[in-house]
């Protein structure tokens, strides 16, 4: 299968004007996006010094140390250290050097889980040990183990005589034990009482503690309790699970070298600074490439009612997949999201409904025949889409023989056609209900999309046609629950700015005209729809049998995190902030200084 790329030959490709009658069917609605924030010149000048083969050969003698570190917590017997080898475990994971120790992790886990069942829920010596408990439970329930809400039932007060607090009096003062178990229970399942009550009364107390401690960060404060509150200001702004965790390491990188002395290892310090550099010098690399492919798109100049956030785009697939060895993967999503935002854009603020409609059927049909009969403005995003998404099936078909082409598009055209039921409902005056709105509404924000181009690019030496089909039939729970969260966060945040361009109404405003709720109150039942959601899908990808490996997993996980990244305080995506530059800065541009 070799489709050659389809070109232009003399048509301009200027966007009609707006009051140009033979072009227009309709008024065309105004976006006024921020133009980038990004300089192309600035990027093609990005040059890292942690590519050389010094820095390699420092990190692998580093990586080797951490390696013995866990040799040596293992080979002191589990029930003597099995607070320390979690504690490791949390501490490279949040330093974001953990993929290197995959199997020392899984050993450990193993270990943990078989000793659990050999002493009936909990471990001897631990169940008193609130920090440990929660720990194990999180790092077991994240890795996909099976583990009960029940090791926390012995923090409960045995007869819950107090009407405030269900846990026992001294847990209150115990502020990591505390934090442990905040943390953890945002693992819960549906149902899962005993954590929805943890979470409750952690977080309320957490909260206090915070209160309390106002002004704690003078110089003459002990250093473990600024510690302690900077850590639980962090899990109360946002808990670890629903963090990405390139955006963590950063952070945590900064908060491990403020800690005490006996809590902090300078050589695993050392290792994670340098590994960090080293992956952010291939992320120089693929970003002068996504600069080059960008401005030879064009879009810029001739689609110039579009948002141009190559950048952005680019951050977002680091979310996904931080890795060095998932360049490729970054660069083809990358390419995927300016796609998708500006086909977002055509439909959501530029496109008549008559040439939605003509836009859709081109790419239903994969025909590039068809390009003739679209605006002028639309045929340069029409052929982009197009070869693109044959350029990568192509390449997949040279590496696996496997032709994905027909899924690729089904995808393509799944997003399309969501576009145009959003277009419709726009135009008609129409008001779905909730249920209607986010039934087309996980699809409409990528659900088919970016799960069936992540598998297919992923690198997995085979692509299983079963999975394929799952996802091409909407089967997975896992990604349609991902995805409606996705949808829902998106719309918290840039609602009110897209009813303003005129866009389609989105699921608060759906909910408020469907029970005659207020706006607060709406937004309320949003985000306690997302949280119902996420107990879903932990439960979800726990589960011990899947037709998906643990990275796709892993994945759309990451795509859901980037995405409470980006919507976090407010659009991040459509109207980049300074907290947005400046994590970018941190994470793809400026190394953390570092001398060896």
């Amino acid at each position: 299968m070799q489709v050659p790329p389809v070109l232009l030959q003399d048509t301009p490709l200027i966007a009609p004007a707006a009051n140009d009658p033979t072009t227009i069917t309709a008024a065309r609605r105004p976006a006024n996006y921020q133009p980038s924030i990004w300089n192309h010149d600035f990027v093609k000048s990005l040059k890292s010094d942690f590519a050389g083969e010094v820095y390699t050969k420092r990190a692998e003698k580093l990586k080797e140390y951490v390696r013995r570190m866990f040799d040596d917590k293992a080979n002191n017997g589990l029930s003597s250290s099995s607070t320390s080898l979690l504690k490791l475990i949390n501490t490279i994971q949040r330093l974001g050097v953990s993929y290197h120790f995959d199997d020392e992790i899984k050993g450990a886990l193993d270990t943990i889980t078989l000793t659990i069942k050999d002493n009936d829920v909990s471990i001897e010596g631990d169940d008193k040990d609130l920090f440990t408990t929660a720990l194990r439970f999180r790092l077991l329930r994240q890795h996909g183990y099976e583990i009960s809400q029940d090791v926390f039932k012995s923090f409960q007060e045995e007869m819950r005589s107090s009407s405030d607090d269900f846990m026992k009096p001294c847990i209150c003062e115990d502020v990591e034990g505390m934090l442990s178990l905040y943390e953890a229970s945002f693992y819960a399942f549906e149902g899962e009482e005993i954590l929805d009550e943890a979470q409750e009364f952690t977080g309320r107390h957490l909260k206090e503690y915070l209160k309390n401690k106002e002004g704690i960060n003078s110089t003459s404060t002990p250093k473990h309790l600024c510690n302690h509150k900077q850590l639980v200001s962090h899990a109360l702004d946002l808990p670890l699970h629903l963090r990405v965790p390139r955006i963590e390491a950063r952070w945590f990188i900064d908060t491990y070298e403020q800690m005490m002395q006996e809590d902090m290892d300078p050589l695993l310090l050392e290792f994670a600074k340098l590994d960090f550099n080293m992956i952010q010098a291939t992320y120089h690399e693929e970003l002068k490439y996504v600069s080059r492919w960008w401005k030879e798109l064009g879009f810029t100049e001739t689609l110039c009612y579009a948002r141009d956030r190559w950048v952005e785009n680019f951050f977002w697939s680091v979310g996904y997949k931080f890795e060095a060895k998932y360049g490729h993967y970054r660069i083809q999503m990358t390419k995927l999201n300016c796609l998708i935002t500006t086909i977002d854009d055509i439909y959501d603020v530029y496109g008549s409904l008559d040439e939605l409609k003509l836009f859709t059927d081109a790419v239903d049909r994969w025909d590039d025949s068809m390009v003739g009969a679209l605006p002028d403005y639309m045929k340069i995003g029409f052929l982009a889409l197009y070869n693109t998404t044959n350029e990568i099936a192509c390449d997949i078909l040279k590496k696996h023989g496997q032709d994905v082409l027909g899924y690729l598009r089904t995808s393509w055209a799944a997003l399309c056609k969501s576009y145009l039921v959003e277009a419709k409902w726009y135009y008609s005056g129409y008001k779905p209900t909730l249920e209607e709105f986010l039934n087309n509404g996980w699809i409409s924000i990528t659900g088919s999309v970016l799960p069936t181009h992540t598998y297919v690019l992923l690198g997995y030496e085979t692509i299983d046609d079963e999975a394929l089909e799952c996802l091409k039939n909407y089967s997975s729970d896992l990604v349609r629950w991902s995805f409606m969260i996705l949808r829902l966060l998106n719309d918290l945040a840039t609602s009110t700015e897209e009813l303003k361009r005129g866009d389609v109404t989105k699921s608060i405003q759906c909910y408020m005209h469907h029970t005659g709720v207020s706006e607060s109150i709406a937004r309320e039942h949003i985000k306690n729809q997302i949280s119902d959601m996420w107990k879903k899908i932990n439960k979800d990808q726990s589960a011990s049998r899947s037709i998906f490996p643990r990275s796709f997993v892993e994945t759309i996980l990451n795509i859901n995190r980037i995405t409470h990244f980006f919507y976090h305080y407010g659009d991040g995506h459509g109207v980049p902030n300074r907290e947005t530059k400046d994590w970018v800065t941190s994470i793809v541009i400026e190394p953390i200084p570092l001398l060896i």
